[in-house]
């Protein structure tokens, strides 16, 4: 389902984790985007990242305020398939007793706890330095951390734009195994490091309004500044589909 320049899987969270389970460990890598409101506002001023995600074998929305909208203004709109509710039905029902994965990303000191929550084999975990993207040297060692350690799932929780490039450049050894998925904090929730919001708010669209005020000084401008753009996107949308 297109929207906003990126095809989106027609595929809920229970779809896309049996999809996601479903590729062999020894398969080509290939990788997960979970572009919300903010990734397509940094996409339309940064076109230069759209390789990315169209590059990306499964592409799902993390967002239920860009779905609500973009229903509300009579576009298609796909499912919403969030990173966090994605890893979590990944971790908790698809891995095989003992299975482990690996981990880019997530500060040492949480890992005990995303381990204890869900009864997780000891991961491979590497736990690149700030700004390791801004260096060849930097993407280059994240990448060979994950061609030593193979695991049919590999969970990149760097942030965006980092963790999709970091994707694209696994990919492009031609050389790694398994599916990556570029998850953002959900690691971090399901430790316990970060309070998710209330069902009730999520079903409702307020997940973002509960993460402001959880941290209201990191995440106030992309909330407050940054996303709202998204509207103006979908509404231009609309229009140029009526034209």
């Amino acid at each position: 389902m297109r929207l906003l320049g990126l095809d989106f899987a027609d595929l809920d969270v229970a779809a896309a984790a049996r999809a996601i389970a479903a590729r062999p460990a020894a398969a080509q890598f290939a990788y997960v985007v979970t572009p919300n409101a903010d990734h397509l506002v940094r996409l339309r001023r940064t076109p230069a990242l759209l390789p990315l995600y169209h590059a990306a074998a499964f592409c799902l929305l993390d967002s239920r305020v860009v779905r609500g909208a973009a229903r509300a203004l009579g576009l298609a709109a796909p499912p919403v398939a969030t990173g966090s509710d994605l890893t979590a039905t990944l971790l908790r029902q698809h891995l095989a007793p003992g299975e482990r994965i690996t981990i880019i990303g997530l500060r040492p000191q949480h890992l005990p706890r995303l381990v204890a929550a869900c009864g997780l084999a000891p991961p491979a975990h590497y736990d690149p330095p700030m700004g390791f993207d801004g260096t060849a040297e930097g993407i280059r060692r994240a990448v060979d951390f994950v061609l030593a350690h193979p695991a049919r799932l590999v969970f990149l929780a760097v942030g965006s734009p980092r963790q999709e490039r970091l994707a694209a450049a696994i990919a492009a050894t031609g050389q790694a195994t398994g599916t990556g998925l570029c998850i953002g904090a959900s690691l971090d929730f399901l430790a316990g490091v970060e309070r998710r919001a209330p069902r009730w708010a999520q079903r409702l669209g307020l997940e973002w309004l509960h993460r402001l005020a959880e941290n209201p000084r990191r995440l106030g401008r992309r909330y407050i500044i940054d996303n709202p753009p998204i509207f103006a996107l979908l509404l231009r949308e609309r229009l140029a589909h009526r034209g």
